[in-house]
């Protein structure tokens, strides 16, 4: 879809994970427990979202994984209810190169 995403990419020194701050706006309002569930159901996908207990994405949890570590999955207020904030961290030899290169070649065969 035709979607406009904003994904500033920071870089830190970890070994080998990427980590981003992702704010999406919608076109329509977006239901937060919605969102929730459908990246849940997400493949290649982790939710990792409990910062009582000190548990959300981070570069050295995702190193080594080939799924995507997502959290802190949060409505975004600039956009009012169309808005939708998460972090996003990712081994980017493993889901950023190597194995989307083969994911990608696999769907267009």
């Amino acid at each position: 879809p035709d979607m406009p995403v904003s994904c500033p990419c920071v870089r830190i020194p970890p070994l080998r994970a990427h980590a981003e701050a992702i704010t999406i706006e919608t076109e329509k309002p977006i239901d937060l427990a919605a969102a929730l569930a459908a990246l849940e159901a997400a493949p290649g996908v982790v939710v990792v979202d409990d910062p009582a207990n000190n548990l959300y994405p981070m570069p050295l949890t995702a190193t080594s994984k080939y799924d995507v570590e997502v959290g802190r999955i949060r409505a975004n207020d600039v956009f009012g209810d169309k808005g939708l904030d998460l972090f996003v961290c990712g081994d980017q030899l493993l889901r950023g190169a190597a194995l989307n290169a083969v994911l990608i070649a696999e769907a267009v065969m």
